[in-house]
């Protein structure tokens, strides 16, 4: 009896052990795969905002006029842009252009949107974390000649020259490394 019940502890011990492992690396697969997920979503929030821009300047909420594409040149924002292809499937009286911005908050992502176009005072963001764990963005932008700049527009270049033909973001990410992600803008 007593070694009977020896085996069974020594099997029970082993099949909790066992139990526990897959468990654990069950527990290791969903973050993974939760992780993905969010970064996949961030990818897919960038490339259709980026590869919607319209050259639609707006008015801000003091009435001061905004570039349709503007990045690096503002405090806390790292880009802002007017976009189209802004869905009304219920025929709503509004446009299909929308401003969004994106900007570091704690090492989370997080996109803006606005429901209008030229602001009014009160008029607030619809916020939306896109990724946790981002310790830097960086943008540059292709220019007409092909060359590359770390702002938009480039200072040397006259407010009115129009979007860069392309944009290139790297993320530096806590759990991932570096990514860089290279988008082309319409002409």
């Amino acid at each position: 009896m007593l070694v009977a019940m020896a085996i069974f502890a020594i099997l029970a011990v082993i099949a909790h052990s066992g139990l526990n492992s897959v468990l654990l690396t069950q527990a290791r697969v969903e973050e993974s795969s939760r992780a993905l997920t969010e970064l996949q979503q961030a990818y897919r929030w960038l490339q259709r905002d980026l590869e919607q821009v319209v050259a639609r300047p707006i008015r801000d909420e003091l009435g001061g006029e905004q570039l349709p594409l503007q990045a690096g040149s503002r405090v806390g924002v790292m880009l802002e842009l007017t976009r189209g292809g802004w869905r009304n499937p219920a025929g709503q009286d509004r446009s299909t252009l929308m401003r969004v911005a994106y900007r570091l908050d704690d090492e989370t992502l997080v996109r803006h949107q606005w429901l209008v176009l030229d602001r009014a005072q009160d008029s607030e963001p619809l916020d939306r974390e896109l990724l946790e764990g981002v310790e830097s963005l960086e943008l540059r932008w292709l220019d007409a000649d092909g060359d590359w700049q770390p702002q938009w527009p480039p200072p040397n270049v006259p407010e009115g020259a129009g979007l860069p033909r392309a944009a290139e973001v790297e993320l530096r990410l806590a759990d991932r490394g570096e990514l860089r992600w290279l988008f082309r803008l319409p002409e």
